[in-house]
């Protein structure tokens, strides 16, 4: 008989199936070999009634034809038990394979799904930089500098662009650009040295510089800022325009870099995976090269880029070689902000 399991009743999971299923092999491998004992202990005892029966002669003559019936049943007994060992052994391995396929669909759909959280809060966040950066290049103080960059107008955006930094913590440092490239103001003028730096060759300032309008935003790679201590920086600017308004004569450009590294890392490091799992997984951020720009175990930051095999697919997993499961999603974006073609990738390895 079989043993009672633990599984309560709607509370079964792949591995208690697994389990259950080799409990079944092991059971049903026990039974056939006492079968297998049985019979041919059947077949030793007819063997030994008809020696006895030959001896006996004509007397023992209907005893030898009974063990012969014995010896025979004893046989099919034998055939059908090799018969059910051998079926039974193809179709428990065909459901144990059955059962790895589902447990791999159900470990990588919920990696996918994990990945997918991961870029989306990636995305919410970064939304909110475009957010910020429009807004606050609306602000008078600013617009008023970049007019005319003297330096009282100078200082009180410095002073503006403070307060802004007071009240957020994700962001280093903001800028405000002449026309020219020249830094005229930044929020933090005690830590960084930036007013009178040129930024005129940088990707996002030459970007933000061509924009068709102040709803318009840009973004740089992510990529360290050696105006801020080296620091990793997801930089977003837009233009700031006369009077303030999106249709406004261009007057210079604003750019926040908002601190990267912390809060990647924190997203990266967040991810719901069990003690176990952390153990054997690497959960990353990369951009649309497919560069790393967050990773979980800190490893390969801006230098390493991974061979995803995407097959044109948004999301999806695969089996790599040495047995590891790699899953992936791409951005989807949020609300207004289509994404930079990101991924978030779970590598787990085979434990």
């Amino acid at each position: 008989m079989l043993a009672k399991t633990d599984v309560a009743e709607g509370h079964v999971s792949l591995s208690d199936v697994a389990g259950l299923t080799g409990h079944v092999s092991a059971v049903t491998n026990q039974k056939i070999q006492e079968i297998q004992k049985i019979t041919g202990r059947m077949r030793m005892l007819a063997l030994n009634a008809m020696i006895e029966a030959a001896r006996a002669g004509t007397a023992g003559a209907g005893f030898s034809i009974v063990a012969q019936e014995v010896r025979g049943v004893g046989g099919e007994v034998a055939q059908v038990a090799t018969a059910l060992e051998q079926e039974l052994a193809g179709q428990i391995v065909k459901l144990e394979r059955l059962i790895a396929v589902m447990a791999e669909q159900a470990r990588g759909a919920r990696l996918v799904d994990l990945a997918l959280n991961a870029i989306e809060i990636v995305d919410r966040n970064l939304y909110e930089r475009t957010c910020d950066v429009r807004w606050w290049a609306t602000d008078a103080a600013l617009v008023d500098c970049a007019h005319n960059p003297g330096e009282g107008t100078c200082s009180y955006a410095s002073e503006r662009l403070g307060v802004i930094l007071d009240a957020y913590t994700v962001y280093l440092d903001l800028w405000l650009c002449d026309l020219d490239g020249k830094i005229i103001a930044n929020g933090r003028p005690g830590q960084y040295s930036a007013v009178g730096r040129n930024v005129s060759q940088e990707q996002w300032f030459r970007a933000a510089k061509g924009l068709a309008s102040g709803d318009d935003y840009t973004v740089a790679d992510i990529a360290p800022q050696a105006a801020l201590s080296g620091a990793t920086t997801a930089t977003y600017a837009t233009k700031v325009c006369t009077g303030g308004r999106a249709d406004g004569a261009p007057l210079g450009v604003l750019a926040v870099h908002f601190d990267w590294a912390p809060q990647a890392r924190t997203i990266v490091e967040g991810v719901r995976l069990s003690a176990e799992e952390r153990a054997h997984s690497r959960v990353m951020l990369v951009d649309a090269s497919h560069r790393i720009i967050a990773s979980s175990d800190g490893q390969g930051v801006l230098s390493e880029r991974l061979s995803l095999k995407l097959d044109g697919q948004g999301s999806g997993y695969y089996i790599e070689p040495d047995g590891s499961l790699v899953a992936f999603h791409a951005t989807p974006g949020y609300e207004t902000y289509r994404g930079l073609g990101w991924y978030g990738v779970i590598v787990q390895g085979v434990h």
